[in-house]
């Protein structure tokens, strides 16, 4: 018998829903279509290659960061790993697999989250130390049925400090029988902790990562050992690591292409294009070159850090040009494209650029779409390479020619207007009148009261000081040049100091400002509550306002406004 919905009242205006037996639960698409392998990962190609060459090869890594936007698959990847480490077959005697995981137990009851030696942990709501620590705990113990232990822990960003220093040391050196498997959507908010104690320079690595190729029997590129080596940053753990993840990814052979797919770095030949079409003020190509390279999984945040980290290699190129025989970190056609460029483009428009691109990457990093937020850092930079350079807009406004009003010879027995000079041009055949710049008088500024005091302060813009006079100034004495007064103790302790200051730039004159014990008149921002309680009393006297308040006992005066004239 098919399903059925029944409709019974349950209350007088309400219905109770009933779903018969026979009728399944709803499972929404998302669950229900959740890849359960390898096979079934969609737009995950380098991840699924550089796995299952690791699994395939038994290099298989003690930890595993995954990282990207909500809904790529993350966790469901992590399951899937876990679920490929741990398959045993349908006798129990199989090793880990990249292929399908249905027949065998131990994955059935890791797809239903019900075996106890894997473990998902959301750091979102488990941040502290003392949820780390349950971890660590359990880690000396061996796997109750499984191969390994796999720890998953989702949004690993969001782990305190604490958390992330206890965990650190297990991490660095965990059980042979412990894996790790982190996710997170903010792969920069994860601390980088230094695992070595010096800082090693990119040649020394790129030679020793060749010396322990050599013994591995691998054949790997110099380019692709220079891209590990800088990526690297001087940390001989890191880049083993990652020497260590290319070789997985390779079939014997790690070939510069490959590092730089494994690295994410989006091809920084076609980043290059971007930024050389940007500084060229080229709009469409630009944008469809970052439209490339989102399409390709370009993070946008990655792709304005990478244009960040060209122009300052360009900048340095720029100032001094003997640097690009010595740099060995970048490969030699990179090397050869961004000396040529460097040559082309003005250091302010350099300097400009990395303005730009840096306050551009705090947006995009903390913008709600950081797609649309680098498409603007890049309009914005595009538009502002057709800006002239400062050095050569002063150079064209020095060298333009004065404004002259062109005359067919001296004025006829006329007089030479007031403040205008007669010049000869050359061969004396016309005379020009050339108007000379009269200097408007200054206003002169009349101060009489507080009040003035503080309405010149705002006309210069100075507003917090006028807020500080009007509100805990009380004047005692003012005449020309000397102003007294006493200061209430919630103002700052610079006013009368700063007020001297003001008065001498807005008048010209000196003016002293002494601080008196003696009361003085009430501050403005007093006179101007008196005045606003003087005019409610006298529109409550009223007799019109007392017989509406006498009608309607409930209502309130709130306001008081003069009549329009």
């Amino acid at each position: 018998m098919g399903a059925a919905l029944y409709l019974a009242p349950a209350q007088e205006s309400s219905y109770t829903y009933y779903m018969s037996e026979n009728q399944a639960p709803y499972r929404v698409l998302a669950r229900k279509y959740r890849p359960q392998n390898f096979d079934e990962l969609i737009g995950q190609d380098a991840l699924v290659r550089t796995l299952t060459n690791a699994i395939d090869s038994g290099r298989i890594a003690h930890a595993f960061m995954l990282t990207g936007i909500r809904g790529t698959g993350k966790t469901t990847t992590a399951r899937i790993i876990a679920k490929a480490l741990n398959y045993t077959g349908p006798d129990g005697s199989a090793g880990p697999t990249t292929g399908k995981t249905d027949d065998c137990d131990i994955c059935k009851a890791i797809s239903e989250d019900r075996h106890p030696d894997v473990m998902e942990m959301d750091a979102a709501s488990r941040t502290g130390v003392d949820d780390i620590r349950e971890i660590l705990d359990g880690v000396r113990y061996a796997p109750t049925s499984a191969r390994y232990k796999v720890y998953i822990i989702d949004e690993v960003h969001m782990l305190s400090k604490a958390a992330f220093n206890a965990l650190l040391k297990t991490l660095e050196e965990p059980p042979e029988h412990v894996k790790f498997i982190f996710a997170t959507t903010e792969i920069r908010k994860v601390p980088v902790t230094v695992l070595s104690r010096c800082h090693i320079d990119g040649p020394t690595l790129a030679d020793y990562y060749k010396t322990i190729c050599e013994k591995e029997d691998v054949k790997a590129d110099d380019d692709a050992l220079a891209l590990i080596s800088r990526a690297a940053d001087g940390s001989v753990r890191d880049g083993l690591s990652l020497l260590d993840q290319a070789i997985s990814m390779s079939d014997g052979s790690v070939t510069a292409e490959q590092v730089k797919g494994m690295l994410g770095l989006a091809d920084r030949t076609r980043v290059l294009d971007l930024l050389e079409r940007s500084l060229e003020g080229k709009p469409e190509e630009a944008l469809a070159i970052a439209e490339d390279l989102y399409n390709a999984g370009v993070d946008p945040s990655v792709l304005i850090q990478d244009m960040l980290d060209f122009v300052h290699v360009l900048t340095k190129f720029k100032a001094v040009p003997k640097l690009q025989d010595d740099d060995t970190t970048m490969p030699a056609d990179e090397l050869e494209r961004t000396a040529t460029l460097a040559s082309k483009i003005s250091m302010p428009s350099l300097g400009r650029a990395w303005q730009i691109l840096l306050k551009g990457l705090g947006e995009v990093n903390g913008a709600h779409n950081p797609r649309k937020a680098a498409e603007m850092i890049i309009i914005r930079l595009i538009y502002a390479a057709e800006l002239p350079d400062p050095a050569d807009l002063v150079k064209k406004l020095k060298d333009a020619p004065q404004d002259t009003a062109a005359m067919s010879g001296a004025p006829a027995g006329g007089s030479v207007p007031a403040g205008a000079t007669v010049q000869k041009q050359s061969g004396g055949a016309q005379a020009a009148l050339v108007h000379a710049p009269q200097e408007t008088p200054e206003p002169v500024v009349s101060i009489e009261t507080l009040a003035d005091v503080v309405a010149v302060l705002e006309a210069n813009k100075d507003m917090i000081l006028a807020s500080q006079v009007y509100n805990y100034v009380h004047l005692v004495s003012l005449k020309k040049g000397h102003l007294e007064v006493r200061i209430a103790p919630e103002a700052q302790d610079t006013v009368a100091k700063q007020l001297g200051q003001a008065l001498k730039q807005a008048t010209g004159d000196r003016w002293m400002v002494s601080v008196s014990g003696a009361p003085g008149q009430p501050t403005l921002a007093d006179m101007a509550k008196a005045e606003e309680q003087k005019r409610f009393s006298d529109a409550l006297a009223d007799p019109l306002v007392k017989s509406v308040l006498d009608i309607f006992p409930d209502a309130e005066l709130v306001s008081v406004k003069d009549k329009k004239q």
